[in-house]
């Protein structure tokens, strides 16, 4: 089993109960900050730093490093928080923006974009109407969803009825593309705020269904918003009844779950599963424990950037593997003028 964390610079170095080290945990975001390319094979991840944003004309890396051929691609973006207005961020259209300018910047644009939750901050309709419109400017072909708490603090009326056409239950779907599986879970109704997340009886049987006839050799994608594996349960980040879901994947060769909810990329490889959460395209979070709660987390604003970002994946289908890259916003600057 391995496990990454990022995050970024900062001055702290007192290391807390759980002795986590706050500056070296930091240092690594740092390093996450300039972007890393994540090629997944058999369940196991390897990574390429990244200094500088991709050249949309070549498809280089800085360093020279050619973009995986892939059959397709997509986004991963993730706790957009539309509506949230305090000092960690006043302006999360804004970022939001340089999020989907970095996506329309691409060498190739993504066939589609997954928004793993926390669309808005209060599930107000206006806030959903806000978020809409920002997402109409992205170049792809369709953007999937799945709700976040904060999505659902009306018990999730609006949510479903503007994304759950089509879905089961409380929004959970599937869909196939180019011999991938793709599985949106739902672990945040009824959720407690800092509590566990949940996906419940009724979604674990849809969950073994979907997935019985389907061919071992299938890559599978599953996105959801609360992360899938215990990161620190006294946050609430992790799903309490994941293990379950997860026994129903084992038989698969690769399987990828994309999270969002901790607002920093945390990964894991375990056997054939690798776990990946993203950064906030609003505001960051503390590493875990390295604060009295979990929460928005103020830095300097010529900072703030380098903190949020986005995550594209490729895949490439007769190899059946996965390149997850991280990619921060700070990067869209240099690269439209913003």
């Amino acid at each position: 089993m391995e496990n990454h964390i990022n995050s970024d610079e900062g001055k702290s170095s007192e290391k807390n109960n759980d002795g986590i080290d706050r500056k070296e945990f930091l240092k690594c975001m740092a390093w996450a900050g300039t972007g890393v390319l994540w090629m997944m094979s058999g369940g196991i991840l390897k990574s390429f730093g990244m200094s500088d944003m991709i050249d949309k004309n070549t498809g280089k890396i800085k360093n020279g490093l050619l973009l995986p051929k892939s059959d397709f691609s997509f986004v991963q973006i993730s706790d957009s928080h539309i509506g949230f207005s305090k000092p960690a961020n006043t302006d999360v259209i804004g970022t939001l923006q340089a999020a989907i300018s970095k996506i329309n910047n691409m060498p190739t644009a993504p066939s589609f974009v997954l928004h793993t939750g926390d669309l808005t901050h209060l599930a107000q309709a206006d806030e959903f109407d806000t978020l809409e419109q920002s997402l109409k400017s992205v170049k792809t072909e369709k953007i999937f969803y799945v709700p976040g708490e904060h999505d659902v603090t009306d018990n999730g009326k609006l949510y479903l009825e503007r994304y759950g056409k089509g879905t089961q239950g409380d929004g959970w779907y599937s869909f196939d593309s180019n011999g991938a599986h793709f599985i949106g879970l739902v672990n945040v109704t009824n959720h407690v705020d800092g509590g566990l997340g949940n996906i419940g009886n009724e979604q674990l049987k849809w969950l073994e269904n979907d997935v019985k006839g389907l061919s071992s050799s299938t890559p599978i994608v599953v996105f959801a918003h609360i992360p899938l594996w215990t990161i620190y349960p006294q946050w609430g980040w992790g799903t309490d009844d994941s293990a379950q879901a997860l026994s129903y994947l084992k038989r698969f060769g690769s399987v990828t779950v994309l999270n969002g909810h901790i607002h920093q990329n945390i990964q894991k490889v375990e056997g054939n599963m690798t776990f990946h959460t993203a950064c906030s395209t609003a505001f960051p979070q503390p590493a875990p424990g390295a604060a009295t709660s979990a929460g928005p987390m103020k830095v300097p604003a010529e900072k703030l950037r380098s903190y949020l970002g986005l995550t594209s994946v490729n895949y490439v289908e007769h190899n059946q593997t996965l390149a997850v890259t991280d990619i921060p916003l700070a990067e869209a600057e240099k690269t439209t003028g913003q």
